[in-house]
């Protein structure tokens, strides 16, 4: 029997995203909603209403039904949104059936094959601060070509270039993201994301002709614009990763 024809209500697609890893080194509740609480209120525009997923793959026991329904509700209270579980153990996936969330990946999480990244971590320091997009391992940049954007990215795009660096002939607007496992170069405005070494390169650069970011990171150490020193904005701009922290320098 032939499948009647008709327009879709709904058009699934999977692709690339952006979502925060929390990793939980320790289940005291307080804490952890006053460590969330400061991040919101840093960077509204970064986290205010930011899906999180929820990592306790660093606990030696999985917490309870009513522990864990206890820090959901901690971290809602700041502005954020758990919106799944890390994948673990059985007593996580029996976890996250009974708070109804699903589980996913550590999306390019990094921090198990390294230890110089941790998602989320303490904002504290004045060089350099650990991202919200997390990485997968990796071992190499790959492909010294590069991928060629030639539009502006505007507010909701995404671009990633896999295995090889980013070249944006324009500008990369309020809301848009430039992702890649190599270096990023922006012929242009830089005034959303970018995120280079997705895949845990340190190695990787970005440069950009005006530097107006949202959002730096390079193998999961990030700056948000509220923490940048304010004379580095609308500048040509070069940031690399040094000691484990972001440099930047204004180029000539």
């Amino acid at each position: 029997m032939s499948t009647p024809s008709y327009e879709q209500a709904g058009e699934l697609k999977i692709g690339q995203v952006g979502i925060a890893n929390l990793r939980i080194k320790d289940l005291d509740i307080p804490q952890l909603r006053a460590e969330m609480r400061e991040r919101v209120e840093r960077a509204p525009k970064m986290f205010e209403h930011a899906a999180i997923i929820l990592d306790f793959g660093s606990l030696s026991r999985c917490p309870s039904v009513e522990v864990a329904t206890e820090l959901l509700g901690a971290l809602r209270d700041c502005g954020v949104l758990p919106i799944a579980l890390a994948v673990g153990t059985s007593e996580i996936e029996a976890l996250s059936r009974a708070l109804k969330l699903p589980l996913l990946a550590r999306f390019r999480a990094q921090y198990e094959s390294t230890a110089r990244s941790e998602p989320l971590a303490d904002m504290a320091t004045s060089s350099g601060e650990k991202s919200p997009m997390t990485s997968p391992p990796s071992t190499s940049s790959g492909d010294s070509s590069g991928l060629l954007h030639a539009a502006p990215l505007r507010s909701g795009q995404q671009v990633y270039a896999q295995s090889r660096d980013l070249i944006v002939n324009a500008m990369v607007g309020n809301g848009a993201e430039a992702i890649a496992d190599g270096s990023i170069h922006v012929y242009g405005a830089l005034r959303g994301r970018a995120l280079a070494g997705a895949r845990g390169d340190a190695r990787a650069r970005i440069f950009c002709r005006e530097f107006n970011a949202e959002l730096v990171a390079i193998a999961g150490q990030y700056r948000v614009m509220e923490t940048v020193p304010p004379e580095l904005q609308g500048k040509p701009v070069q940031i690399w990763l040094e000691n484990d922290k972001l440099q930047f320098a204004v180029m000539n």
